[in-house]
């Protein structure tokens, strides 16, 4: 029996794929959890239309993070830490903050996204690369000044 994944299945295949299953797993298990639909020449058509809009919308999201790759070369973020004598650093500027600080600014970042995960803890600019998208990456600069 063939069968068109509806979600991913362990150790069968991902969403979206057609695969051949014994007729008693397929009628009895995914069939009935709503994991499967069989295989028919309009479910094919479905699918193959399924994926063209997900090429679709990928492509979108796609253009949408490099436009924000692109604001971002322009953006510099400030932060103030306690420094020294000889601009000895006490304290760090997170990933955390970094994504707090471009949240507030309208742009929706996850700190696990930030792909230079060390805490920076000198003072002046510092580049800092962020996954936007898959293959998307911006960059934005971070100048950390200290208060004498």
């Amino acid at each position: 029996m063939k069968v068109i994944l509806k979600s991913d299945v362990k150790k069968l295949g991902k969403k979206g794929d057609i695969v051949e299953v014994a007729d008693g797993y397929g009628r009895n298990f995914l069939l009935a959890r709503g994991l499967a639909v069989l295989a028919t020449d309009k479910s094919r058509e479905i699918l193959a239309e399924q994926k063209e809009e997900e090429k679709k919308q990928d492509e979108a999201r796609r253009k949408e993070a490099e436009a924000v790759a692109k604001e971002f070369e322009d953006l510099i973020l400030e932060f103030h830490v306690n420094s020294g004598k000889d601009g000895r650093v006490f304290g760090s500027v997170s990933t955390k903050q970094i994504a707090e600080e471009l949240n507030k600014r309208g742009y929706k970042i996850d700190k696990r996204k930030i792909l230079d995960t060390e805490p920076i803890i000198s003072l002046g600019v510092t580049k800092v690369r962020i996954e936007l998208y898959k293959g998307v990456i911006g960059t934005v600069r971070v100048n950390v000044k200290g208060n004498d």
